[in-house]
């Protein structure tokens, strides 16, 4: 995860609030929305950016690099345990 626009795309596709990421990455609420609202590259620390990478990943997004259009995300096609587990739980739908 390199910018806001990811970071804010790959909780979407994971229909994750942000306080659920938060309690996930050890990361505060106010400090995810700060990095969301950024265009372009995160300024943040490495252990900051870390941990929302590690929850999210594990969670079944990938992330993409620049194509020359710009960086994206994607879910992965077999999704990891904890993301059936969410799904399950109602945290996502379909």
């Amino acid at each position: 995860m390199e910018t806001g626009e990811q970071l804010r795309a790959a909780r979407a596709a994971l229909k994750m609030d942000q306080s659920e990421l938060a309690e996930l990455s050890g990361v505060s609420v106010d400090t995810i929305k700060r990095l969301e609202r950024m265009e372009g590259i995160l300024q943040a620390q490495m252990a900051t950016t870390k941990a929302l990478r590690d929850v999210l990943t594990a969670e079944g997004v990938v992330f993409t690099p620049e194509n020359g259009v710009a960086a994206g995300v994607a879910l992965r096609k077999d999704p990891p345990p904890n993301i059936r587990a969410r799904k399950a739980r109602g945290g996502l739908n379909g």
